[in-house]
């Protein structure tokens, strides 16, 4: 299946809510993947929600550990750097075999002027390796950093990160998401996926987290908090 950028499936003058283009992907696959497929995913994601996962994840108030990873082009990025210059927009996502994390990236990309002109700076993490995140980076023609969390390591610290049940890694399996190969290790882990905001201190200013992969913030309300006009 062939997944629509963005910028394929929007006009030019306007910006497309991601919610449509996450419903339009929803749709899809409720149209041409096998109901046991879908079957599996659900109960993933109920079994997920049944633990309260999200609410267990590095909070608003906290401080964020620092981190020094590679980048897509294997350029270490730190989080005491990137604080340096401003708040930080921070994206933790899945990785580029999965449809609502592209939709996601390209989403925020298309918003990445309006984020830099409030004095802040986006990235991504992922556990990804930094092969397969210059791939991504350069398929959807992302302008941010897509950094690399081998192991896992900086989402455990911020709470995120879940094993994945047999059933649904032998689905995986089946279906060549080959995650010991995306990823460069055999965890078989991945992070919920989430997204913060952080002042220039460290303090977590917004978080927004979901069991549900298919489930992400709007851009627009990343700015909101950003121009002050929304709440965390």
């Amino acid at each position: 299946m062939k997944w629509r950028s963005l910028e394929e499936s929007a006009p030019a003058t306007e910006i497309r809510p991601l919610r449509e283009i996450l419903a339009e992907r929803k749709e899809s696959i409720t149209k041409y993947v096998p109901a046991e497929t879908q079957a599996i995913n659900s109960r993933t994601v109920a079994e997920l929600k049944r633990q309260e996962f999200a609410a267990n994840i590095l909070a608003i108030g906290a401080t964020v550990p620092e981190f020094c990873l590679p980048d897509h082009d294997g350029k270490n990025v730190s989080s005491s750097d990137l604080l340096s210059q401003g708040r930080l927009v921070l994206c933790f996502i899945r990785g580029r075999w999965c449809p609502f994390c592209v939709a996601q990236m390209e989403a925020m990309n298309l918003i990445l002027p309006k984020i830099n002109e409030s004095g802040a700076s986006l990235i991504a993490i992922s556990p990804q390796t930094v092969k397969q995140s210059f791939f991504m980076h350069d398929q959807h023609r992302l302008r941010f950093p897509l950094l690399s969390d081998n192991g896992n390591g900086v989402a455990h610290q911020f709470g995120l990160t879940y094993t994945i049940p047999d059933e649904q890694k032998n689905l995986y399996q089946r279906t060549f998401v080959n995650l010991p190969f995306v990823n460069g290790d055999n965890s078989w882990e991945l992070p919920i996926p989430a997204t913060y905001i952080i002042d220039r201190e460290g303090t977590v200013l917004y978080t927004s987290a979901s069991e549900d992969y298919t489930e992400r913030p709007e851009p627009e309300d990343i700015l909101q908090v950003l121009t002050g006009n929304l709440r965390g």
